[in-house]
């Protein structure tokens, strides 16, 4: 007696499903955002703060007055940075192809910008020196006990995150969505509306129908009341 034995087949492989792209694209769009306005906020902020202090003589009896200076006295570049950087984050969002690239160098460019003029700001003491020449009338002042606070490191962490929205912007941005986007028409026509078919004047419900309309039921299909067509 010969048996017959059935090949049993091998389990096929489950395939994963492929993440969306769309998923992606939206993270990389939200993050880009946060970053780019979370940095221009910070540098804005960090930008009317005291990045210096320190004291200097305001007469002959070398009285001490103590002087400050924001980082607009220290720099107005990270401050005008963050402007330009905020302005070109919207305008990504409203061009295409290589001007968005450009505009996200741009943007990537003014958080580079931000980050030198911050790190160069932190030790800076030629504003305080400036402040003190004025208060004592000559053209050179000394100024002691100099002390710099955080807020020139708040700009810098600004200033890299603007970086990172404008690196997010040149790597996924061909992908993003544009403004105007919605709003432009396709090239295809668009489909026309069926003719309106006369009510028919045996069937009163359609003749009511037509006057709730705006329509003469006794003349032309589209005609207002009173004859006149629209």
């Amino acid at each position: 007696m010969v048996t017959v034995s059935a090949a049993v087949p091998h389990p096929r492989p489950h395939a994963e499903p492929a993440p969306r792209a769309g998923g992606a694209q939206r993270r990389s769009v939200a993050a880009a955002l946060l970053f780019g306005a979370a940095g221009a906020a910070l540098v804005l902020l960090a930008s009317s703060r005291t990045w210096a202090k320190g004291t200097a003589a305001a007469d002959i009896a070398q009285t001490a007055v103590s002087k400050t200076a924001s980082g607009q006295d220290v720099s107005g570049l990270p401050g005008a940075l963050a402007v330009v950087g905020l302005a070109t984050l919207v305008a990504v969002f409203a061009v295409r192809g290589v001007w968005r690239a450009v505009v996200a160098a741009v943007l990537a460019l003014c958080g580079a910008g931000v980050v030198a003029g911050s790190v160069t700001g932190a030790s800076d003491t030629s504003a305080l020196e400036e402040k003190a020449a004025k208060a004592q009338g000559i053209t050179d002042a000394a100024v002691e006990h100099v002390t710099h606070t955080p807020w020139p490191w708040v700009a810098l962490t600004g200033g890299v995150l603007l970086l990172l929205a404008g690196l997010l912007a040149l790597r996924y941005g061909r992908h993003w969505p544009a403004m105007s986007g919605r709003y432009e028409r396709d090239g295809t026509p668009r489909p026309r509306r069926a003719p309106r078919v006369a009510p028919d004047p045996e069937r009163p419900e359609e003749l009511w129908k037509a006057l709730d309309r705006g329509e003469d039921p006794t003349g032309e299909p589209g005609a207002a009341p009173g004859g006149t067509a629209r």
